[in-house]
């Protein structure tokens, strides 16, 4: 009686707070955890970048065998928003749940999961979130103590890697990693770890540790030779999954980018470890075109624009080899509140001049702090403190070919821009 009242009350509240405006609903006890997934099919995803799009994309995948599928889709990764997801669905027998990276242990054991997604780890957040070797080390110790757990994990992350090592099942996935300036040093022990133009990686002392064999990776399909190219973000691109048993997926999306076909491969895989035809679970993720909010084009203050995320330096590497070789004007936004995170020097480690001769207009919060970087990276810009007014200055610098603008936000600053945007088809 006292559970079912608990998570009638959650799912009141959250219910209220909706619809007062106040926010999504994810506040609840997290002691309910537990009671929430007993009965069901547990997927946990976590990673420092691309939690959000993976854990959609494999709802999506697990939804193609016709079970229902409840998920924490507003992004609240801590255990209150797991509940409070879990809550508004009781009876689905599907979970997949985005977790936080410093909450996997405390997740892992209330849940018990069928599989975890471990995608990589990198700096974010740094006045919050440990050191990345440490976070690796949790992660190792709580798998260690799921020998009934399959995990995914992504073989190109010497972190992820090292975690997962611990694991009894593991699928190892070469999904890729372009940003490895967080991975140069040994976690066995204590030496370097050197990177091959392949991607692959082994620590220089001769102590073992190494990329493991892969099951299956990420290629962007056949060349002339018949070979596997490694590189590339075009639209034409066909990226593939090719297994070490022969098999070969093309992975089709909505979603552009090299890393977002990296997401959908790893999903794909842990759909495939809970019953899902890789096939189907891959057609199925082929027609999500955005989330939350991501991706999508709306208006902003009348003008269309293609609002994207990038929160730290690797998922900016990944996001500017996406718009980086695209003409005209770009607005990013740049905040430095709780949830970004209080210190904004990643700016240095962000590779702003992958954006040659874009104009871009520097915004938010910290618009001055982003200024200084795009003046050293050599980026010509204009700044302006206002979002909204951005957007219109940005749109003032537009070639003409009826393009949206791109507009790149980290978290709070990306929330705002998706809260004062409409629909097109509503605006227009």
């Amino acid at each position: 009686m006292r559970i079912r009242l608990a998570v009638f009350t959650t799912r009141a509240v959250n219910a209220t707070s909706r619809r007062l405006g106040r926010g999504r609903g994810t506040v609840a006890d997290p002691q309910l955890l537990q009671h929430l997934t007993a009965s069901r099919q547990v997927a946990l995803v976590t990673g420092t970048n691309g939690k959000t799009t993976t854990t959609r994309l494999l709802a999506v995948a697990l939804g193609a065998g016709g079970a229902k599928v409840v998920s924490n889709e507003t992004g609240s990764n801590m255990p209150p928003g797991h509940v409070a997801a879990l809550a508004r669905d009781r009876r689905a027998p599907l979970a997949v749940l985005e977790v936080d990276e410093i909450y996997l242990p405390r997740v892992l054991a209330a849940t018990k999961p069928a599989a975890v997604v471990l995608l990589n780890l990198s700096r974010d957040q740094l006045d919050r979130t440990n050191e990345v070797r440490m976070v690796s080390g949790h992660w190792r110790a709580a798998l260690a103590a799921a020998p009934h757990t399959t995990v995914v994990a992504n073989a190109d992350d010497p972190l992820v890697v090292w975690a997962a090592g611990a694991a009894a099942q593991v699928r190892w996935v070469g999904a890729g990693l372009r940003w490895q300036l967080d991975a140069v040093g040994c976690p066995s022990c204590e030496g370097r770890i050197a990177f091959d133009a392949t991607g692959s990686w082994a620590c220089v002392t001769g102590c073992g540790f190494a990329r493991p064999d892969l099951v299956v990776t990420l290629s962007t399909g056949p060349d002339g030779t018949g070979r596997a190219q490694t590189s590339g973000d075009a639209s034409s691109t066909t990226y593939r999954g090719e297994w070490a048993d022969g098999r070969s997926e093309p992975i089709r999306l909505l979603l552009p980018g090299r890393f977002n076909h990296s997401n959908a491969l790893m999903a794909a895989v842990a759909a495939e470890a809970m019953g899902i035809a890789v096939a189907g679970g891959l057609a199925a993720m082929a027609d999500v075109d955005e989330v939350a909010g991501r991706f999508t084009t709306r208006l902003v203050s009348g003008v269309r624009t293609r609002l994207m995320l990038a929160k730290n330096p690797a998922g900016w590497s990944e996001l500017l080899d996406l718009v980086g070789k695209d003409e005209g004007p770009i607005v990013i936004s740049i905040n430095a509140r709780t949830a970004d995170g209080a210190d904004p020097s990643w700016l240095w480690d962000v590779p702003f001049e992958r954006l040659g001769s874009r104009v871009v207009v520097a915004t938010g919060d910290r618009c001055r702090d982003l200024s200084v970087r795009l003046h050293y990276a050599g980026v010509a810009h204009v700044m302006e403190v206002d979002p909204l007014a951005a957007v219109r200055i940005a749109h003032d610098h537009d070639h003409g070919d009826g393009a949206p603008v791109d507009v790149i936000g980290n978290y709070t600053a990306f929330d705002e821009l998706l809260r004062a945007s409409v629909s097109p088809r509503v605006g227009s």
